[in-house]
């Protein structure tokens, strides 16, 4: 299944047949990713007045009740409304799905006894392209990024310099596969957070921050359609299912 896109009067041709799913599902218990020190996610059969959930106990059905934070156990996009007064919705900010998008590798460069992702890097791998999504991979790039414990280990995070480099390159929708873009403890100062969302100026209320993703190591560097879709909670954050396709060759 073969679509040609017209993006600013290219034409692009992508196989519907072939995604790359670059998120990470949500799973109960131990085994699934987590960070900022919560519990592990819980999918339990629903239990009431003896009534069990669960075709293999009798029931005709199988009726989960699910725990989870979007922020700590799931890939996720969040919205402005992450770190401002005012509610504002994910469901609601986000009304277009398909991007133009760039995917970059990046090893984290060391800052006193942070790693970090500098906006000096940022430029060498985006160079002079101009993209409505950036996709950004870290090395080491393990398969245990899908299950990993974040809490207390001080993960790498993006400079706020970087952030704001982001912005002036046109970037409205940033990917990143680590819990968050900004520092595990930073006395709540969430530089790169507020500078990729302007929030010091006009705010940037399309643009978006996803989190958490898994890109695999087949997955070349370069450019992509992103497919970014967020299941339609009123929330500053849902979970999310990004989607790359490859540009076919004319």
């Amino acid at each position: 299944m073969i679509a040609t896109i017209k993006h600013n009067s290219r034409n692009y041709k992508i196989d519907l047949t072939k995604p790359l799913d670059i998120s990470i599902p949500l799973k109960g218990g131990d085994k699934n990713v987590n960070a900022w020190y919560l519990d592990p996610p819980k999918i339990s059969p629903h239990e009431e007045d003896g009534f069990v959930g669960k075709v293999s106990e009798g029931a005709s059905t199988n009726f989960n009740d699910i725990w989870f934070n979007p922020h700590s156990h799931v890939t996720h996009t969040e919205c402005l409304g992450h770190i401002s007064e005012e509610f504002n919705s994910i469901n609601k900010k986000l009304k277009q799905f398909f991007f133009l998008a760039e995917v970059i590798t990046v090893a984290p460069e060391q800052m006193d006894e942070d790693f970090v992702i500098s906006e000096k890097q940022i430029k060498y791998a985006l160079g002079n392209k101009k993209r409505q999504a950036v996709v950004i991979r870290t090395m080491p790039n393990l398969g245990d990024k899908r299950c990993k414990k974040y809490s207390d280990t001080n993960p790498t995070y993006l400079t706020e310099a970087a952030a704001k480099y982001l912005v002036k390159k046109g970037v409205d929708h940033l990917l990143i596969d680590l819990p968050s873009v900004d520092k595990e403890r930073d006395g709540g100062e969430l530089l790169a957070h507020k500078a990729f969302w302007n929030m010091s100026g006009k705010p940037r209320t399309k643009a978006t921050i996803t989190e958490f993703i898994y890109v695999p190591n087949p997955v070349e560097d370069g450019t992509y359609f992103l497919n970014l879709q967020v299941a339609p909670f009123e929330n500053d954050a849902s979970p999310s299912r990004p989607v790359l396709y490859k540009i076919e060759n004319p």
